[in-house]
């Protein structure tokens, strides 16, 4: 007799009161029950409740972590990889990594750089991972384990550098390129997640992790051969295929299924 086990799931938020205070807390239908822990204590299990409840229309919602790294893995789909010039179905993922300046909230603005800069910024929805401990050398059939929860991502480029430089740093590393949250979900299967971007409300994205061509537990374990993974890292799994330019006034909704969505307005 097989007994299926399943996990509950809790949607952590990290947010600002008015009266600038931040804390994270844990999202219950409208309400968020706050806490008086920190991240390290948080992906512990080491949930200590102050007693107070906020309602999440009160608060403003921040970026779920503050990473030390954001990790970004390229062409892991290979209809994205094919639509932006890149190799599909490769034995590794193209590699680049974004800085924290880039990451703004939900609801956050999304700012075009001057057109002297880039003529073609688009978006990109994704699953994003939070790591939950330090991690070297990952077993791949261990990798899971690290994953603290899900978030979602949307890696803005900026595709007409990304074409021109011989590395994604600059048309991916400018500041607001970065949108990320609007909550961390724990106990959901990162391998099969829906994902849908719009853009002014058409369907311009749409995908499942299921899709990749590289496993997300091979993600995991390859990136720990290269650098040591710390609690609060966002790996950024790729996107599916139908990026699209944005312009000024836009907005782009990046709605992955049981985490939620992630809004921006292009400025």
């Amino acid at each position: 007799m097989i007994v299926q086990v399943l996990q509950k799931t809790q949607t952590i938020v990290r947010y600002q009161r008015h009266n600038g205070e931040i804390y994270y807390g844990v999202a219950e239908d409208d309400e968020i029950v706050q806490l008086s822990s920190d991240f390290t204590e948080i992906v512990n299990d080491e949930l200590k409740y102050d007693g107070s409840r906020v309602r999440y229309s009160d608060v403003k919602i921040l970026e779920p972590v503050v990473p030390s790294k954001i990790v970004n893995f390229g062409w892991t789909y290979a209809e994205h990889a094919k639509e932006t010039g890149g190799k599909a179905n490769l034995k590794e993922p193209f590699l680049f990594l974004k800085p924290a300046s880039s990451i703004i909230p939900d609801h956050g603005e999304i700012i075009l750089p001057s057109r002297d800069l880039t003529k073609q910024v688009e978006m990109e929805g994704e699953v994003a991972l939070i790591i939950g401990k330090r991690g070297k050398n990952i077993k791949e059939e261990e990798a899971l384990e690290y994953v603290f929860g899900c978030t979602i991502f949307n890696d803005v480029t900026a595709r007409d550098l990304t074409k021109a430089d011989p590395q994604f740093t600059r048309g991916k590393g400018f500041d607001t390129f970065g949108p990320l949250g609007p909550c961390i979900v724990k106990g959901v299967d990162p391998t099969n997640l829906k994902i849908v971007t719009t853009l002014n409300g058409k369907i311009v994205q749409e995908g499942n992790t299921n899709q990749m061509s590289l496993s997300i537990p091979f993600l995991i374990s390859w990136i720990s051969q290269v650098m040591t993974l710390e609690p609060g890292d966002v790996l950024a799994t790729g996107s599916p295929s139908g990026s699209r330019p944005m312009k000024s006034g836009d907005t782009v909704v990046v709605e992955v299924e049981q985490i939620g969505k992630l809004c921006n307005y292009v400025k």
